[in-house]
């Protein structure tokens, strides 16, 4: 009731339109987000003294007195084992870009409501002010107290790869990089039952990724941990190499351990021959170059709202075509991942997320779908009620095996 007194959700029409739309013409987009898509709720009632001084003063006092004696307790007695930091500065919200911090708030506070509906994980949208990567860091770290894990979101590369390395030597609770990790996890586990389906194991597979920014890196290095045959990544100048001479410190870092088979030239070079795509980058790929893919291809052109390759044409060469996009089959969602690995290891309070529970996650994502293979069906629906339980128990399990595991 006091949330509809101070943001009233209905028919307020100061300059707009009664559903919020800013031209006054009716917008289901609008009428959704006005006031905002979540609220906080309280898990205890407040009905009476005897309640408020149990919740409030003096009660709360002798929690806080445990809790300064025995600071592990902060995780039995508050919500910081269960709820996310969800943190953006706002430079590669979506496909929107640069647009500020304000302006990437409906983003994240849809992430948070994902986080709570798809992992039954807490998350709290929180959008910085600066976009520089010491102030970034600094403000993080000092936060950190009030939660169990943080969720970058939509920061643009290559400052990601490093706020989110020192985030993870500063703090003991996960931090992980969505756009990098969680559309790398969702990836490698279609292409495993996209390789299931067509006979072949990851081994035999030579890949191309078109992208060589967050989602492209992270996805190159779970598939080579994962075991694929070769990969090389293409940016926007062509295939990544050790021989060229204006490679950033994260791409040199990539020609390091990518295209064993030593490509150089563009991406249509790259494709000669490949049995994989991955397009993380936008753009158009020509149907030349797709046609000179290897027999039964897999294409996953992942670029939103226009995929790279559009599934007409990928699907007259290939034999599993996946996009990024929801009125597709084969959509590749982080959604199917995230709410998932951060569960699982909140779950068993893990200091960190590794590899191996990327990998674990990815494995048990496959797994959900893999009685039930077709070339429409090499990863579940996000609302498939398999998902979030199964990625769960496979990270938390892996959070133990490592070693990250505090209980």
């Amino acid at each position: 009731m006091a949330a509809e007194i101070v943001n009233p959700r209905s028919d307020s029409k100061s300059g707009t339109g009664a559903d919020g739309a800013p031209d006054g013409a009716f917008d289901p987009a609008f009428a959704l987000h006005r006031g905002g898509k979540m609220a906080i709720q309280a898990t205890v009632p407040v009905r009476d003294k005897d309640d408020l001084s149990l919740a409030y003063t003096p009660g709360v006092a002798k929690v806080c007195s445990a809790i300064a004696e025995q600071p592990e307790l902060v995780h039995d007695y508050t919500w910081k084992s269960q709820v996310v930091a969800v943190v953006t500065d706002g430079t590669a919200v979506l496909g929107l870009g640069d647009i500020g911090p304000e302006a990437s708030l409906p983003v994240m506070e849809g992430k948070a409501i994902l986080f709570k509906q798809f992992g039954g994980v807490d998350a709290v949208p929180i959008a910085l002010g600066t976009t520089d990567t010491d102030e970034i860091i600094e403000t993080v770290v000092r936060m950190a107290p009030s939660f169990g894990g943080v969720n970058l979101e939509d920061i643009s590369a290559p400052r990601c790869f490093e706020i989110e390395r020192r985030l993870q030597e500063a703090l003991d609770i996960p931090v992980f990089h969505d756009d990098q990790h969680g559309t790398a996890v969702v990836t490698l586990a279609a292409l495993r039952n996209a390789a299931k389906l067509t006979d072949r194991s990851l081994g035999a597979l030579r890949a191309v990724i078109s992208g060589a920014g967050a989602a492209g890196v992270a996805i190159a290095k779970i598939l080579i941990e994962a075991g694929i045959g070769d990969v090389a990544v293409c940016d926007r100048k062509g295939i990544v190499s050790a021989d060229r001479a204006d490679l950033t410190d994260v791409k040199r870092e990539v020609a390091g351990f990518t295209n064993k088979g030593r490509l150089t030239g563009s991406l249509e070079d790259a494709l000669d021959g490949a049995d994989v795509f991955i397009g993380v980058s936008g753009g158009t790929v020509p149907e030349e170059a797709v046609a000179k893919m290897a027999k039964d291809s897999l294409i996953f052109a992942m670029a939103n709202p226009t995929p790279e390759i559009h599934p007409d044409i990928a699907h007259k060469y290939a034999a599993v075509v996946a996009t990024g996009r929801s009125d597709y089959p084969n959509q590749i969602n982080n959604v199917l991942a995230f709410p998932g690995i951060f569960a699982g290891a909140m779950q068993v309070r893990a200091s960190r997320i590794t590899e191996g529970m990327k990998l674990a996650a990815a494995e048990a994502l496959a797994a959900v779908v893999a009685d039930e293979l077709s070339a429409d069906r090499v990863i579940p629906s996000p609302f498939d009620e398999r998902v979030a339980p199964a990625v769960t128990a496979a990270v938390a399990a892996a959070a133990r095996a490592e070693g990250v595991a505090r209980r």
